[in-house]
C-alpha cells in the first residue's frame, strides 16, 4: 500500500487539507514537536492547522491498512482506509481530548467503514473458503498432508467468520487482528467492556464449535496479509 497521496485523492478541498500523508505536513508544529505530542494534541492542533492532521495518518496508517486488508482484501482496505480518515478528519473537533491515544478511535471509524461493505466481507470470507477447500482437496492428491491440514483449518476458519453476526466478528478481529485490548474494542466501538467480553466468548465458542480445538486466528490472518 503506497500511503503517500492515498488521502490526497479522498479527501482534496476538505477545510483545506489537500493531503494528510507524508512528512512536512505539520506547520503548526515543529518535526521534533509533533513526534513527541500525544495524539490529543494532534487532534486539538490540527483545529487551528488542518495539515497538522497527517501526522496521525502517518502513525496508524499501516495500522489500519493491515487491518482492513485482512478483512476486506487490498482495493476495499486502500478505500476503507482512506474514507476512515476522511471521516476522523472531519469528525476532529468532537474528539474527546481526555483520551491521548487515538489509535482506538480511528480504529473505531474504520469499523464502521468496514461494517458498509459486509456483504462484500461475507462474500470475500465464503469464497476464501470455497478456494482453500478446493486448494486442499488438489493437494490431498499430492498427499501433502501438512498443508492440507492448515488449508482445510483455513477453509473452515473463513466459513466459521462469515456466520458470525456483524458486531461478534468487530470483537473478535479487533482483538485477534488489530491487537487492540478489551479496553480499546470498547472505546472503538462505543460499548462497555463487559458487552466485549460476553461478544468475544460467544464468537469464540462459535469458531471453536467448527474448528475444535484448533485456533488458527493468528496464522490466517498472516497469510491474508
Amino acid at each position: 500500500m503506497e500511503h503517500a497521496g492515498l488521502l490526497k485523492q479522498t479527501t482534496g478541498g476538505n477545510d483545506g487539507m489537500q493531503d494528510l500523508s507524508g512528512s512536512g505536513t505539520a506547520t503548526a508544529l515543529t518535526a521534533l514537536a509533533a513526534q513527541q505530542a500525544t495524539d490529543a494534541s494532534i487532534v486539538q492542533a490540527s483545529l487551528q492547522d488542518p495539515a497538522v492532521f497527517g501526522v496521525l495518518y502517518d502513525r496508524y496508517a499501516a495500522q489500519l491498512y493491515r487491518y482492513a486488508f485482512r478483512r476486506l482484501g487490498e482495493q476495499l482496505a486502500e478505500d476503507a482506509v482512506a474514507d476512515a480518515f476522511a471521516a476522523a478528519f472531519a469528525r476532529r473537533a468532537h474528539y474527546d481530548l481526555s483520551y491521548e491515544v487515538a489509535r482506538s478511535w480511528l480504529f473505531g471509524i474504520l469499523t464502521k467503514e468496514i461494517a458498509s461493505q459486509r456483504r462484500r466481507e461475507v462474500s470475500q470470507l465464503r469464497a476464501l473458503a470455497r478456494v482453500h477447500r478446493e486448494t486442499a482437496d488438489e493437494s490431498l492428491a499430492d498427499k501433502v498432508s501438512a498443508d492440507v491440514t492448515a488449508r482445510a483449518v483455513r477453509s473452515r476458519l473463513a466459513a466459521a467468520l462469515a456466520g458470525l453476526s456483524t458486531g461478534d466478528r468487530h470483537v473478535l478481529l479487533l482483538i485477534a487482528w488489530g491487537d487492540l485490548s478489551y479496553e480499546e474494542v470498547a472505546q472503538a466501538l462505543g460499548i462497555p467492556v463487559g458487552t466485549v467480553r460476553s461478544r468475544l466468548n460467544r464468537a469464540r465458542l462459535k469458531i471453536r464449535g467448527s474448528l475444535g480445538e484448533v485456533n488458527p486466528i493468528h496464522a490466517y490472518g498472516e497469510e491474508q496479509s
